[in-house]
Parts: structure tokens; sequence; C-alpha cells
């Protein structure tokens, strides 16, 4: 027996190892074809869901930026609680939307445009559904707004509030008095007081915040003027100033010439004489006036008839814009005592009576 046969390593057993062996790269090929195939097939289903979603987004893309069903420039409003599925049901149930499945979709793969903010906005016509998104999630409210002209008075202020649709109507179960106090105004004719200009707001602002805004800008310019105000002027307080100033705005609405109507009142003022001014008679009618000034609505004494009364009247008249503001704090340089209009918006002055009254003649009794 040889060494090999007694260590039992003979040919067959060798030859066992040697199947053995080669069984692996059979195997290895089966597995390499079982990995290739679940590759084609998440290749395959990636390709797919790729394709799906690219159509998606285009689909998505293509909707959203389709005009929304406008005729004219709309509003819009978020509500606190407003959310993008009840956003979108009202813009279906208002007919700018045929389904909401592409804007609610949008807000979903994108979440921010999900996040709406509380106010009125105002859309375009041609605008599209992610115009209308930009827009509500921008906060950037539409301002309207509301313009009081120069010599209005606080009764015509109050009926503009009303008549605004966009303001919170909080005023009109109250009195001038207490409207007033709750502005912190000490007297309780809060006449003069505001200064007239456009003023902008969003939707649901409360009037009487407009009055607020009105009124500090009206302080602060009458304090800059006074602070600027020429010597020698016969007013005790800035509201001495207002009063005159609101006088000059319901003289004349010619710019150039407030400042030499001012002067004229000063002068007389100067003098102890009466203003004799037609405004204050009207004002102190008030319901009263039709339109024309009578002889007994001049005899007639009212604490604002300056035919009847010393010095100012005690309240302003109206509402004085910044040219009349000035006029009253830097009058012009002037002998007047006496102006009249000449029928065509601007006014003829007089040093003297005898003057005056020619020209009376020949501008307002001819």
């Amino acid at each position: 027996m040889t060494k090999r046969e007694q260590l039992g390593l003979d040919e067959n057993n060798s030859g066992d190892e040697k199947v053995e062996h080669n069984l692996e790269p059979s195997q290895a090929g089966a597995s390499s074809s079982i990995k290739a195939w679940l590759m084609r097939i998440v290749l395959t289903l990636f390709l797919v869901t790729s394709a799906s979603g690219a159509w998606f987004a285009y689909s998505l893309n293509k909707h959203l930026h389709q005009s929304l069903n406008l005729a004219s420039d709309s509003f819009v409003t978020i509500k606190a609680g407003d959310n993008i599925h009840r956003f979108s049901e009202r813009l279906v149930e208002k007919g700018w939307l045929a389904n909401r499945f592409w804007l609610r979709n949008y807000a979903r793969i994108f979440p921010e445009y999900a996040k709406l903010k509380v106010g009125t906005y105002l859309i375009p016509a041609k605008a599209s559904g992610y115009q209308l998104l930009t827009q509500v999630i921008s906060g950037k409210e539409h301002q309207f707004s509301i313009t009081f002209i120069e010599g209005s008075t606080f009764k015509e202020w109050l009926s503009e509030l009303a008549k605004h649709p966009r303001l919170n109507q909080t005023l009109s179960e109250q009195t001038i008095a207490d409207i007033s106090n709750k502005l912190g105004i000490a007297a309780t004719n809060p006449e003069g007081w505001f200064f007239p200009d456009t003023y902008a707001f969003t939707a649901g602002t409360k009037d009487i915040a407009i009055l607020a805004r009105a009124h500090k800008n009206m302080q602060q310019q009458l304090e800059g003027l006074w602070q600027q105000r020429a010597l020698d002027l016969p007013y005790q307080s800035p509201y001495q100033a207002l009063i005159m100033a609101s006088i000059i705005e319901k003289e004349s609405g010619v710019d150039s010439e407030q400042p030499l109507i001012a002067s004229v009142f000063i002068n007389r003022l100067n003098r102890k004489m009466r203003l004799q001014t037609d405004p204050t008679v009207i004002y102190g009618l008030g319901e009263r006036y039709q339109g024309d000034i009578k002889r007994k609505h001049l005899r007639e004494k009212t604490a604002y008839n300056t035919y009847r009364i010393n010095g100012l009247p005690p309240t302003p008249i109206a509402m004085p814009g910044l040219k009349s503001l000035t006029a009253a704090m830097q009058p012009a340089t002037s002998e007047y005592l006496y102006f009249v209009s000449n029928g065509k918006g601007e006014h003829i002055f007089s040093t003297n009576l005898a003057d005056h009254n020619r020209a009376v003649r020949r501008y307002q009794l001819n």
C-alpha cells in the first residue's frame, strides 16, 4: 500500500473535490441573472414613476398657470381659520375655478403655498391660479383709500366714512361729543381738528381709526407751523390759528390769495374790527342755511356770526388744508381791510370802506 493510499487521498476523493468546486460558477450565474432581472424591474418602475411624476408636474404647472375665470379685477378675502381646502371650495363656488384638484395638490406638494394670510386681496382679471396663490400668501393686502377735501366739515367727514363699504362702521350710534371724547379732543365740537388728505387702509379698518390718523396728522402740521409762525400775530394759541385757517379756507380756494386774505383778517383783529365774514355766519346757521344769506341772518346773534361778535368764533368752521394753515401762520403784509369776490373765483382788495363799496357795487350789485 502506497503512502497516498494510507492517507486516504485516492483519486476518487480528489475528483469529488473538483466536482464540488465546479458548482460555484453555475450558482453565481443564476444569482447574477436574478439581480439583473430585479434591476430591470426597478429601473422600469423608476422610469414609469419618473414619467408619471413628470407628467403630473407638467399638468399641475399647466393648469395652475391658466387664467382664472374672471371678467374683471376682483377682490378675494381670506378669513381667520381659512385653509386651502375651504379657500379652494370658495373659488369653485365663485366660478373662478372649474375644480379645485390642481390648486389643492399644488399646495400639498409645495406646503408654503398653503399658508394663507388673512386679508383682502385684489386679483387682476387675467391672473392665473399661481398668481392668486402667490398673492394670498404674501400678506400684501389691497390698500383702499378715502379722500377728504380742504374746507369740508366734520359732518361731511362722518358722511363719507359711513358710505365707504370697506370700513368697519363703529360711529353710527355715537354723538359728535362721544367721538370727540374717544379721540381725546378736549372740545365737544372737534371741527377743524382733522387734516384733509387721502388715507389708505386695509379692509375692515375701523372708521374711528381713520379719524385718529387724521387728527394726529393735523396736530403735527399745526405744531410744526406754530413753531415757524410770524411775529406779532394776534393768536393766543395754536387753536386760534386753526380757527383762522378754517375761515381763510372757506373764503378762497385760490392758494395764491390766501396769504393776502389772512392779512385782511389780521389787520382787522389788530384794529379791533369785527371780521364780518360770511362763511362763519353760514356755519352758525347749520341746517337752516339754504344757499342764501339774508339780512336777518346777519342781524342774528349766534356764536359764529362775526358781524355781531368780536374776534374769532369759538371753533373752526371747516378742515383747513396746508396752504390755509400756512397763510394763517405766515400772512402777507398789507394795509387791506376789505375784500369782495369778483365773481370769477378771485377777490378785489381795498384799504378803505369807500373803495370797498365801489367794488361791491361793481362786482356784486351790477
